[in-house]
């Protein structure tokens, strides 16, 4: 019989630096203006100069560390997601093992797939705990994302991270999750080559073919694997690369789109790449009750989609209630806004020969 697993405790990291989706509209003139009202993006976050997908991810390990009441030196496995990783060659997995004072006595591990990399990593510890090779594994999707001037995903690409201790200690749950299923194709939607400075992608082709249709496959997958319908579920946190798409998605298929809404954050924080989803599925267990299922979808381009089935336990109330560090709430109010000079200097978009 398999083991159950779930979450044990999470946490996230926003950068306080903000900058408004107009103030870039205001540089680059009425295209500016065009694609700023298709997105449905107000402000983005942004890395201060010294933060990148490693510093995140440890202020979001940390904080998912005291809210689950984790010892660092129980965590078997360490794998941070992402598509800003600081080295080419160089884990990001052993500078957040070590920040957080884990043992060497653990699997690490970086991954890379477009957005969905940090659900990857939830899936990995998921099996791990389930076999009883862990006590607990420690799932990150953490980026500093590129955007290049001009281009429609400057208006969008963020920074953030979201971290989730998974385990197989079934009173120590804030969260049982329940069932996970994939759906993957090889769809080149989004890309960057190597020693690339910005990424490159194909326009209205990562709707359809892409976003669309992986992330409602995985979703009706879920439901046929599960027996469970759109009814079934109190909250669903889809992929949000923009403001628009995850309830464009509700929509098609029957979902009440105001059980979205909810987990939604990109419109005031950007899109975070591998920190997406997952930091919508934190926000919702800020405000989840006992009881309550949470349906987490991700994407990655490239494509796939990871789709999760979760249903929040009591444990969930007793240590939100007992943690004093901060949430996602307080990541959001703690904002400081950059023009568009000061953005270019902390993003490093100006180059010389």
């Amino acid at each position: 019989m398999v083991a159950s697993v779930g979450i044990v405790g999470y946490g996230v990291s926003v950068p306080k630096y903000r900058i408004k989706a107009a103030e870039i509209a205001r540089v680059w003139g009425e295209e500016g203006d065009r694609i700023t009202k298709g997105l449905g993006v107000i402000e983005k976050s942004v890395p201060d100069v010294d933060e990148d997908a490693a510093t995140l991810a440890v202020e979001a390990s940390r904080n998912a560390l005291s809210f689950g009441k984790v010892d660092p030196v129980s965590l078997g496995a360490v794998y941070v997601g992402s598509e800003s990783h600081p080295y080419a060659v160089k884990p990001t997995a052993t500078i957040v093992a070590e920040a957080l004072g884990a043992t060497p006595d653990l699997t690490a591990a970086d991954l890379e797939f477009a957005c969905k990399a940090g659900t990857a990593a939830v899936q990995i510890c998921m099996g791990m705990c389930a076999a009883g090779m862990i006590r607990h594994g420690l799932a990150v999707g953490t980026d500093t994302s590129q955007g290049r001037p001009g281009d429609a995903l400057e208006y969008t690409a963020s920074a953030g991270a979201a971290a989730f201790i998974i385990g197989a200690e079934k009173d120590n749950f804030v969260a049982e999750l329940e069932a996970t299923c994939s759906y993957t194709t090889d769809t080149p939607d989004f890309w960057r080559r190597q020693h690339a400075e910005f990424p490159t992608h194909g326009g209205r082709f990562t709707g359809a073919p892409a976003y669309f249709k992986h992330v409602m496959g995985a979703t009706q997958a879920l439901f046929e694997k599960t027996g469970t319908r759109a009814s079934d579920y109190d909250y669903f946190v889809f992929h949000q690369p923009n403001g628009k798409f995850p309830l464009e998605v509700a929509k098609k298929m029957g979902i009440d789109t105001e059980k979205v809404k909810p987990g939604l954050f990109t419109p005031i924080i950007g899109n975070t790449y591998s920190g997406a989803s997952p930091i919508g599925l934190c926000g919702v267990l800020d405000i989840a009750k006992p009881g309550q299922r949470i349906l987490l979808t991700s994407f990655g381009s490239g494509a796939g989609s990871d789709s999760f089935s979760i249903r929040v336990t009591e444990g969930l109330l007793a240590k939100r209630e007992a943690y004093k560090g901060w949430k996602l709430s307080d990541y959001i109010a703690h904002k400081e806004y950059l023009d568009y000079a000061l953005y270019v200097k902390h993003r490093r978009k100006l180059k010389s020969l």
